[in-house]
């Protein structure tokens, strides 16, 4: 088979080298190939799922361009490019917390 000669003491091992080569090779093109169709399965889930939501909720849930936001207060959202400042609000500051001091070393 393939010109393989199975009863040959000199190639013996390295036939069986290349047999277990062959199929360690096919086991691992196998489990790629399950993993590229459940990536793209999953994917093909969240974006029937994310259809149905709008703009702001994609957002927040993190698809599309809307991953790498988050919420600080006084600033609004920002990206992590930096953002954008919120305009000063105009409210009165509470009375201010006590400030901690560090203590000096002797």
């Amino acid at each position: 088979m393939f010109g393989v000669d199975w009863s040959n003491s000199q190639t013996l091992w390295l036939n069986v080298t290349n047999l277990a080569l062959g199929i360690a090779t096919l086991l691992a093109f196998g489990v790629l190939a399950y993993g590229l169709f459940g990536d793209l399965l999953a994917m093909r889930k969240r974006s029937h799922v994310m259809g149905k939501l709008d703009e702001e909720l994609r957002n927040l849930v993190g698809a599309g361009s809307g991953a790498h936001l988050m919420p600080v207060e006084g600033m609004g959202l920002t990206m992590a490019d930096g953002g954008e400042p919120l305009p000063p609000a105009a409210k009165a500051d509470p009375a201010p917390s006590k400030v901690f001091k560090p203590r000096k070393r002797k």
